[in-house]
């Protein structure tokens, strides 16, 4: 089911119980770089004016926890033997990284992030290049202009590298449609996530909840684990009944990811996320974790914390307060034990699923290890 490749990679034999090992993380990194390169002689031909473009796209490509190709990858195995040569399903499981560093790009632009993994947002390195050209007009319509941009090349940079990956074109035509209903679900999700944060609150905590968790199913639990294991499974050739089967992992796992990255964004460690602490909470982000505090403090902090969300001008006692009203309306605490509780529903499924040790035993590590992490 999988062919020869053009670009060679590691050898194949990924220890499955530390799925998401290095030799895996890099094994991904080279299958980027080498779409990457192939790309520079495109670029280049056009002109030098795109190399900075280039140059960000090689920077937010380049690390993060590579979860969704190894879900995608050991989606695969669970199904089939690892590949003898794994290059082209390394480079189709890359593919959905470059997918998501095109959807960090443009969230952050649409949340006037200034770092992404401890390096300026794309937005604002475009945003330098303009005051360091002298550019005319604004340097703010600039830098979201090229962040735009750079996360569209992305998107279409995942597509051609999914196409070229090497795999069997009949495979992958059965398979495709599973990316497919991921990147109109991610879109989608996107959507009422902005919708989420700007629409005013109508009282109705119990649809502001219902809201945010339509959020965290279709931007992040489906797109993080769902469609990438199921994606891996189709690649192998797995049954109906194990690609279907595997939603019932994948949602709840999703889900259970994203809750811990809630939990991040208001209580995290700055030094170990790569990401300012209390963010979420100064883009008035309506996450599961807000919306619960919202129903379950008493009115008063209620309103104070309602007060304090979407301000961009928090500072670190107005952030300890936020978080102080979170944690004493419980709805921390609420929060753990969905993590646990979708972590638990996600391996009773998997274990109910005909698949290869090897795969399972990988799957195992990789729940256990999105959802009881600090970055």
């Amino acid at each position: 089911m999988v062919t020869a490749a053009p670009h060679p990679t590691a050898a194949p034999g990924f220890d499955a119980s530390d799925p998401a090992s290095s030799a895996f993380r890099d094994a991904v990194a080279s299958a980027i770089s080498g779409f990457l390169d192939d790309r520079a002689s495109q670029l280049a031909a056009i002109g030098p004016e795109l190399d900075p473009v280039l140059d960000m796209a090689r920077q937010f490509t380049g690390g993060g926890k590579r979860l969704r190709p190894a879900f995608c990858y050991w989606g695969y195995a669970a199904v089939a033997h690892q590949p003898d040569d794994p290059a082209a399903l390394l480079r189709a499981s890359a593919s959905l990284d470059l997918l998501h560093v095109s959807a960090l790009v443009h969230d952050d632009v649409m949340d006037s992030s200034d770092t992404r993994r401890g390096l300026p947002a794309a937005h604002r390195q475009f945003e330098q290049l303009h005051d360091e050209m002298d550019g005319l007009g604004h340097h703010l319509t600039f830098g979201r202009a090229g962040a735009i941009l750079l996360g569209d090349l992305l998107i279409m940079w995942s597509a051609q590298l999914l196409s070229e990956s090497g795999l069997d074109a009949t495979t992958l035509a059965a398979a495709t449609p599973l990316i497919d209903a991921m990147r109109t679900e991610v879109t989608a999700g996107q959507f009422l996530d902005m919708l989420a944060q700007h629409a005013p609150l109508s009282g109705e905590i119990v649809e502001s909840l219902a809201l945010s968790e339509r959020v965290v199913e279709f931007k992040s639990a489906r797109y993080t684990v769902q469609r990438p294991v199921q994606f891996g499974a189709a690649l192998a050739g797995g049954t109906d009944e194990v690609v279907t089967g595997l939603a019932d992992f994948g949602s709840p796992l999703g889900r259970a990811f994203q809750f811990r990255d809630d939990v991040l964004g208001v209580f995290g460690d700055e030094s170990v996320t790569g990401k300012p602490a209390g963010d979420d909470l100064r883009e008035g982000k309506r996450t599961v974790l807000v919306a619960h505090a919202l129903a379950e403090a008493e009115p008063r902090e209620a309103a104070e914390l309602q007060s304090l969300l979407g301000n961009v001008d928090l500072d670190e006692a107005q952030i300890g307060r936020a978080r102080e009203i979170i944690t004493g309306s419980g709805a921390r605490e609420r929060v753990e034990s969905m993590i646990e509780t979708g972590l638990e529903t996600a391996l009773a499924a998997l274990d109910r699923l005909p698949l290869r040790a090897e795969g399972r035993l990988a799957l195992r590590s990789l729940a256990v290890a999105a959802v009881r992490r600090d970055f």
